[in-house]
């Protein structure tokens, strides 16, 4: 047990309330949505790994957006200064501030960019499918889907009202839009002088711009080297 004394630390004791929802008790659909609302932690953590795994300057930039977005909802709501709805409802709130909503304005960033990417960067191949055109639509429904349900989630939950998230929703798909066609027109050209680099060489850092589907390229190339590997070690076991 610990003796008097060392269990005592000057000044109050504060949460870390990155991810501290509350939603009422009882309230099977708020926990729902409170869980939903951490969508942009488990994204971050998606791109985190992406970019360890894959090193690619396209993703790199995506994350960089998004890095940018925050900073302009921060300067936004610091420069418009308007409160939260009920802020009694709840014990932590991470800003004072609700105009615009950071999780609208995050998840409308994420989504309008990727629907951006897979129908203008990822161009369809002459012999692409149904199947490989039906994937498409499907997740860019679910991304739009998901945005509006992270949107209401924080209404529903007395964070934001309409207006924070409406405006939040249409800030971030302005970011979005301005940071897709910067990337394409400004940053992509410069892509392969930057993996050039030796410092992005020792990173492993790469460029696949040129590429239209990388998935479709990474799944063929991948393919072909394990068939290849197999038939050598097929030769030396003979």
């Amino acid at each position: 047990m610990a003796a008097v004394g060392e269990c005592s630390f000057p000044g109050p004791w504060r949460a870390v309330s990155l991810t501290h929802v509350e939603y009422p008790a009882g309230d099977f659909s708020g926990q729902l949505l409170a869980y939903l609302s951490l969508s942009p932690i488990f994204v971050i953590a998606g791109f985190v790994t992406l970019i360890i795994f894959k090193r690619e300057l396209h993703t790199i930039s995506f994350l960089g957006g998004l890095a940018l977005n925050e900073g302009v909802n921060w300067l936004i709501k610091n420069i418009i200064r308007e409160p939260r709805p009920c802020e009694e409802a709840h014990s932590t709130v991470t800003t004072k501030y609700g105009m615009p909503s950071s999780h609208s304005q995050f998840m409308w960033f994420f989504s309008v960019y990727s629907f951006l990417f897979l129908y203008l960067r990822m161009h369809q191949t002459n012999n692409a499918r149904f199947l490989d055109l039906l994937w498409r639509h499907v997740l860019s429904i679910l991304l739009v889907t998901v945005a509006f349900l992270v949107s209401y989630s924080r209404v529903h939950l007395l964070y934001h009202t309409w207006s924070q998230v409406v405006y939040g929703g249409v800030a971030g798909s302005i970011m979005a839009v301005v940071w897709f066609v910067f990337t394409q027109e400004i940053l992509t050209p410069l892509f392969p002088r930057i993996a050039a680099w030796p410092i992005s060489e020792f990173l492993l850092i790469r460029d696949t711009s040129l590429i239209p589907n990388i998935l479709w390229f990474e799944y063929t190339v991948t393919r072909a080297e394990a068939r290849n590997r197999q038939r050598k070690l097929g030769t030396k076991l003979q």
